[in-house]
């Protein structure tokens, strides 16, 4: 009796241990030390823009692309495209490390045109990615590892927001060379030759192929020429990011001229391609990542490197997005088709910078928007200052980040005229 009383004590005593186990266990955390991040910008943007109850609201700061009645668009050659993977009933395994074949061949055909010397010679290696983002970091990832006499990555000022977090966790180190400028809203091309020319040897340049985020600010083909041979002179690293290829002006070729110049003056670039925007395949995660190379045997090493730092990062990309892309670039029929819808998403845009300058004008306002018109591309940088762009949003539920980029893609038809006044009111 008296060992079963005190088995019962026991017992009674590792239960409460027990308690007090967990809940000291349940006290205590692994993560104490993490600190809140603050929001995204862009994000926060679409977040407020979502709680605004005004049926004139307008949230110009998500780049991608909308319809003039502000609807997200499917091209009809991506539905066709989708139509004809559908009917082959394909299977779904694993694609290779590198990605699908059909798409990386037509990626780079796309980027340096089908009679490249580059691709004719065999002397580049394309991989394909998780879109631009992913494309970017396997390509920072790879500078991080092979390119290690400099570890200078230079931007231009300013940049995407996120070419500096892709970088500077990659392990480079950030430097900026001047590109925009406030006083004209252009391209400050004087300075960014003067920054250029100062650049260490063997560091690496990052330029915006074309329709410049953030922006809308491009150099023009003779700033380019000289940009290129200031370039060549310090034995810089090119690296290009191309996500707006055709969406810019509509034409492909015109957009990819820089990339393409540099190449045909001795450049062996690097390079991010997106077709995000220009397929509007945003969440299927397109692109491709390439390397240009001395020759085909470089090539050969490059590839292989490549696939090993996928490997461990995610193994092997999506498939179906590399089959609707790969599908349109070498379907005659669908490739046609798909140059005319790109074609009539960039002349969208282009025809709602006129009308948001015409319509400045109408308001009667007395500053210069030609920029506004000049600017190429999704992007917009107005001129807005932060607390113009508060007012805009506070008395007019019009919505952009705070330097006052707004995405044309968001102004149509129907609110331009409303997008005007408010511009004119907060800067008059």
């Amino acid at each position: 009796m008296a060992l079963l009383k005190s088995s019962k004590i026991i017992s009674t005593v590792g239960a409460q241990n027990a308690v007090l186990g967990v809940f000291t266990i349940r006290a205590s955390s692994w993560w104490t030390e993490v600190k809140m991040g603050p929001p995204d910008p862009i994000l926060g943007v679409s977040e407020a823009f979502k709680r605004d109850t005004n049926p004139k609201k307008m949230n110009l700061g998500v780049g991608a692309y909308r319809d003039d009645k502000g609807k997200p668009y499917v091209l009809s050659c991506v539905r066709k495209a989708e139509a004809q993977i559908a009917a082959k009933k394909m299977d779904k395994e694993y694609l290779g490390i590198v990605g699908l074949g059909d798409f990386n061949k037509a990626c780079a055909e796309l980027a340096f045109g089908s009679d490249s010397e580059v691709l004719k010679s065999g002397r580049s290696v394309t991989v394909q990615t998780i879109s631009g983002t992913g494309s970017l970091r396997i390509g920072a990832n790879f500078l991080s590892r092979f390119h290690t006499s400099v570890r200078d990555v230079y931007l231009p000022k300013p940049s995407w927001g996120n070419h500096t977090p892709i970088f500077r966790d990659a392990g480079m180190e950030l430097k900026a060379y001047r590109y925009y400028d406030p006083s004209t809203c252009g391209f400050d091309f004087k300075g960014a030759l003067d920054d250029i020319s100062k650049i260490p040897e063997k560091s690496v340049i990052l330029l915006h192929a074309c329709a410049h985020n953030p922006t809308g600010v491009d150099p023009k083909p003779e700033q380019w020429k000289e940009m290129a041979a200031v370039m060549k002179k310090r034995n810089l690293l090119v690296f290009f990011d191309m996500a707006y290829q055709g969406f810019a002006s509509g034409d492909i070729d015109r957009d990819a001229w820089a990339v393409r110049h540099f190449i045909e003056q001795g450049h062996n670039v690097v390079l991010s391609q997106s077709f995000a925007k220009n397929m509007g395949l945003y969440g299927e995660r397109v692109g491709g990542f390439t390397v240009v190379c001395k020759d085909a045997e470089e090539a050969k090493r490059v590839e292989s490197q490549l696939k090993i730092l996928i490997r461990p990062i995610y193994s092997n990309p999506p498939m179906n997005g590399a089959r609707i892309a790969a599908t349109i670039l070498n379907t005659p029929e669908l490739y046609k088709e798909w140059l005319g819808e790109v074609d009539g998403m960039a002349s969208r845009i282009i025809k709602m910078r006129e009308q948001l300058e015409a319509n400045l004008k109408k308001e009667g306002s007395s500053h210069n928007w030609q920029h506004v018109i000049d600017q190429i591309g999704m992007f917009c940088f107005t001129g807005l200052k932060p607390e113009q762009v508060e007012r805009l949003t506070k008395e007019f539920s019009i919505y952009m980040t705070k330097d006052g980029r707004i995405s044309m893609a968001g102004v149509t038809s129907g609110n331009v005229g409303y997008l005007a006044q408010g511009i004119h009111t907060v800067t008059k």
